[in-house]
């Protein structure tokens, strides 16, 4: 995939079959639009391109809002660059761009871009007005010679649920928010996961003989799943070094009286110095809630079984 990102009034054209979005997550159900892409634009010999933008709309649009993001831009750019998608093009999200109507928007992307088939997921919506509907987009691209379709919602049969929900970003991060990463990774097709500096802690863990590596997320925009403790596999940033298996707590840990959350992992059958590495961490599994022991010693009688429910994990590496 060849990522451009767009300045001013550059232009970019090639001629091709686009779809446009946030893409917060590349879950299923936006695969499920871009391998439509891909398909559409080889049936017409066109390329693919998927335009997206630097940071999230809302950020513009409502200054105070904060996001709570599934995805950086790096890990976004990473993997719609598995996508198979010929072009990734990257508008700079502005004031200006945030106040273009859908019309003005899509003779954007086909005057500077070369967009001839303009796809969009079932809830896809864009430009100023954000009440205009999908047959508002179908006349605007008659008028100006762009064909536009409509592909369905992708749904997702979860384990809590009774019904097969649409898939959606937000969808995702309702789950984590009630900490089901298993569920967000069935949505998503990899695990949740957070990337950061392993920083110094108090050594509790240590004294526990449950040693542990404290994570400092590297963007604080990032989502940060429900307290509780999970099982996750984790692996240094920078190598291709094995995945090993840990259990994350995060949390206040409430049996030591603390009040600041913490994102702390205990990883399996691992020595070594950690500090100042940065660690990836993926979320396969909730194990249980935080919660408040009597006495030390309950709590590593518990950690002890966690640690047995994580090796029970080991098909995941």
């Amino acid at each position: 995939m060849e990522t451009l990102i767009l300045k001013g009034n550059e232009r970019q054209i090639v001629p091709c079959v686009a779809t446009i979005g946030m893409f917060d997550g590349v879950h299923k159900g936006h695969r499920f639009v871009l391998e439509h892409i891909c398909e559409q634009a080889k049936a017409r010999q066109l390329a693919s391109m998927v335009i997206t933008f630097d940071r999230h709309p809302r950020e513009v649009v409502q200054t105070d809002w904060k996001p709570l993001l599934l995805t950086t831009f790096e890990e976004r750019m990473k993997l719609l660059g598995e996508t198979g998608v010929d072009y990734c093009v990257v508008l700079p999200f502005t004031k200006e761009l945030a106040a273009l109507s859908a019309r003005d928007f899509m003779l954007l992307m086909q005057e500077r871009l070369g967009v001839k088939v303009l796809m969009t997921g079932y809830d896809n919506r864009f430009g100023h007005h954000r009440h205009e509907t999908f047959e508002d987009y179908v006349r605007y691209g008659e008028e100006i010679g762009m064909e536009v379709r409509q592909l369905p919602a992708v749904s997702q049969k979860l384990k809590a649920k009774s019904q097969k929900p649409e898939i959606s970003s937000s969808l995702v991060r309702n789950l984590l928010a009630e900490g089901k990463v298993s569920e967000a990774m069935e949505c998503l097709s990899y695990p949740y996961r957070l990337t950061g500096k392993v920083v110094k802690g108090d050594h509790i863990g240590t004294t526990l003989g449950f040693p542990t590596a404290n994570l400092q997320v590297n963007d604080s925009r990032k989502l940060i799943p429900a307290p509780g403790v999970y099982a996750v596999t984790c692996k240094k940033s920078t190598t291709n070094s094995q995945r090993l298996l840990g259990m994350m707590n995060i949390g206040t840990r409430p049996t030591f009286g603390t009040h600041t959350q913490t994102l702390e992992v205990h990883l399996l059958d691992y020595e070594g110095d950690l500090y100042g590495k940065e660690i990836t961490v993926n979320f396969i599994k909730r194990l249980r809630e935080e919660r408040r022991f009597d006495n030390e010693e309950e709590l590593k009688t518990q950690l002890k079984e966690d640690a047995d429910s994580v090796h029970s994990l080991e098909f995941i590496v």
